[in-house]
């Protein structure tokens, strides 16, 4: 097949002309940083849930400069809830280095783009093309599943040699021209059609060329990841509770930038309730009362986490002063930092006495 001559492609931009998502957000004046910050929210997470955060972030940091100049705290803040954090202190952390070494503006070449924090080939490939209409093949989650099915790609689909071939075929397919209506049409028919479960192969722009849909093989296609068993992990979570003039307050510690939910704010963690009494003890003072609330079962993407919260209420000690690593959280005034989403949960619940 050549790009001069591509009935793949073109069976796809004709399908993708009547039925294809035309007005989501980044598509309005698809400049690189707009159409980069939707790559980078789109990765492991679905249009329908990154709409409404683009919406909010866009109108904050409308363009590099001044997601650049924001506290990391704030960046962070209007993340809370789309999870997989390290994305956003990717973004903040490259703004700053397009600012300070490129003058805010975003490279052209594929190899440039791949070396920014948190870009890999296929979202290099994704933002040049839509925002550039260079020619750069691409292989999300949608295009790997459309791939797979389409030319009978069996196997471990993390496999080096499984990958080698559903990026070969990524390219073949990709044409020189329309390439930004092309690449936007090749994840559409990945997220309307050609789902994971249950694809629409009769409405299927691709269905006569399909090796799945003729061989009934779209369960077989792509191919399962080898299983491993999910560890496991538990770990208790300080709630250290006063009074303060503005109401209750609880202590909170910003996460180090490495590791589970890194730069954002969250109580202390300990592994169990002993180490958690006697570091409550030793920094705030006397305890006036105490109770387990009930555990927060959060799942990852290679671990399953169970936090089991323990309350306390304390006068703290003048020496438990605030910095950059630790405040106390006004309940009803809470300052605008990261939260991980389970927290910012928890605290809405304390907020209402939803923990009573």
């Amino acid at each position: 097949m050549t790009r001069q001559s591509n009935p793949f492609a073109q069976r796809l931009l004709d399908w993708f002309a009547l039925h294809g998502r035309h007005t989501l957000p980044w598509q309005t004046d698809p400049t690189p940083y707009r159409v980069w910050v939707s790559e980078v929210m789109l990765q492991q997470t679905q249009v329908a849930t990154v709409i409404p955060y683009y919406e909010r972030f866009m109108a904050r940091f409308p363009d590099v400069r001044s997601l650049a100049s924001a506290p990391l705290d704030e960046v962070l803040h209007l993340w809370t809830g789309l999870g997989y954090y390290a994305r956003a202190r990717n973004l903040h952390a490259c703004s700053q280095g397009l600012v300070a070494r490129n003058g805010g503006e975003f490279p052209e070449e594929l190899e440039t783009v791949m070396e920014l924090p948190g870009i890999g080939r296929s979202t290099a490939g994704a933002i040049l093309a839509i925002s550039r209409g260079q020619r750069h093949p691409i292989l999300d989650g949608n295009v790997r599943r459309v791939m797979a099915r389409v030319f009978g790609v069996a196997g471990d689909p993390a496999s080096k040699a499984v990958v080698g071939a559903l990026w070969t075929h990524s390219d073949d397919c990709t044409p020189s021209h329309h390439v930004a209506e092309y690449t936007q049409a090749i994840m559409d028919l990945g997220a309307m059609v050609c789902t994971r479960s249950r694809p629409a192969c009769t409405v299927c722009p691709l269905n006569e060329r399909c090796v799945a849909a003729r061989e009934g093989r779209q369960a077989e296609l792509p191919g399962k990841k080898r299983k491993r068993v999910r560890p496991a992990r538990e770990a208790t979570l300080l709630i250290a509770q006063t009074a303060g003039q503005g109401g209750s307050l609880v202590f909170l510690e910003r996460r180090p930038a490495l590791g589970l939910w890194g730069g954002l704010w969250s109580p202390p963690q300990f592994n169990s309730s002993q180490d958690a009494f006697e570091w409550c003890l030793k920094e705030f003072g006397d305890i006036a009362q105490s109770r387990m609330l009930a555990p927060i079962d959060h799942a990852f993407t290679h671990f399953d986490l169970r936090l089991i919260p323990l309350q306390v209420f304390c006068t703290p000690s003048g020496k438990v002063d605030e910095g950059h690593d630790r405040l106390w959280y006004q309940l009803d005034a809470p300052p605008r930092i990261g939260l991980p989403q389970p927290v910012a949960q928890l605290l809405e619940r304390l907020r209402t006495g939803g923990m009573a």
